[in-house]
């Protein structure tokens, strides 16, 4: 599914976050937000899974604006890991995955086996199926947060939105779980810190710097060492990865 940013400004307590934002995301792509802290990247998202309403603009799936729909509908197209993903109730982790089914009637309609049988492969998918039964609150902030992945997949969404997906993270989980998201040839929009693994994983890089889109293209256009210095106040050296040929940054000094 295509999505489509259009003249989006976001307003908070008097605060302008996001400014005249503009954007395409073709469908089937793998794009990767990337920027400072404060720079507007979960602003950004949040708009697409429509826990906030721009100011003025709007955001479109497939053509269609977002906010003449219901957020159950939205909900069936797309799915969302949120950085402030919460879960007090003490339910097991298969429970919490299955929450994602509700947009489709799973739970309390809807045809339970396949439900069942769709939230057993997202577990698989995320290596969290040998937590099942484990109480959500019992686990890893590592453990949960391949729980919530498996939620979100288990939601089998158009459009996958990942807010910083990689925390808490161990290195073997950070790839396998991009990993997992790219190989589903569905739309991701992916907020990252890590711009290594942005260049690995991502077809297209947008930066945003003080709530605007300073920047996007390919890997190559984007990780580029003028980049670093003017949106990120950090020095590097680029270099080729020498398996996937993607650019690769190795840090230098902070730039003053």
């Amino acid at each position: 599914m295509r999505v489509d940013y259009v003249d989006v400004d976001v307003e908070i307590d008097g605060t302008r976050i996001l400014r005249d934002v503009t954007l395409s995301v073709h469908s089937g792509q793998f794009v990767g937000v990337v920027g400072p802290n404060g720079s507007g990247k979960s602003t950004l998202l949040r708009c697409l899974y429509r826990a906030l309403t721009p100011a003025s603009g709007h955001v479109a799936v497939d053509g269609v604006d977002i906010a003449t729909i219901s957020m159950r509908e939205n909900a069936r197209q797309v799915a969302a890991l949120t950085q402030d993903s919460t879960l007090q109730f003490d339910f097991t982790a298969s429970e919490v995955v299955a929450t994602g089914r509700l947009a489709h009637g799973g739970v309390l309609g809807g045809d339970r086996r396949r439900d069942r049988d769709i939230c057993t492969a997202a577990l698989k998918t995320a290596d969290a199926e040998h937590l099942s039964e484990r109480s959500f609150l019992s686990l890893s902030g590592g453990e949960r947060q391949r729980v919530l992945v498996a939620r979100a997949l288990a939601q089998e969404p158009r459009v996958l939105v990942l807010d910083e997906p990689t925390n808490h993270l161990d290195v073997r989980h950070q790839y396998s779980i991009l990993a997992a998201a790219k190989r589903l040839g569905i739309t991701v929009i992916a907020a990252l810190h890590d711009l290594n693994l942005a260049a690995q994983f991502c077809d297209q890089i947008l930066v945003l710097s003080a709530g605007q889109l300073a920047c996007s293209g390919t890997p190559h256009d984007v990780i580029a060492t003028d980049v670093l210095r003017q949106h990120f106040s950090v020095g590097g050296h680029i270099v080729t990865h020498p398996r996937l040929g993607v650019p690769q940054i190795i840090f230098d000094e902070e730039e003053n």
